[in-house]
């Protein structure tokens, strides 16, 4: 169940959604484990409200735009010939 925050206060995070890390994978089609394991080591973005890890829409975009490789291209490797 994710959280939206949404108050008028300034310096408030208005709008901002909130998803616990098995809602973040299940969004991002990767096993929970490997999201956290990666949180803990501060290799994606995430938010922790006390000890509580949360995910943030704008970290999962993040996390999506940081995991994008571009097609590779050019030559190929070279083929082995067989011996016989």
């Amino acid at each position: 169940m994710s959280t939206t925050y949404d108050s008028s206060s300034p310096g408030s995070a208005e709008g901002l959604e909130l998803f616990t890390p098995a809602e973040a994978a299940d969004k991002l089609k990767v096993p929970e484990s490997w999201l956290r394991k990666k949180a803990t080591a501060r290799q994606v973005p995430c938010t922790f409200i006390g000890k509580h890890l949360r995910f943030s829409s704008e970290d999962l975009a993040e996390i999506i735009r940081d995991g994008h490789r571009d097609p590779v291209t050019g030559p190929s490797a070279p083929t082995r010939r067989r011996t016989e």
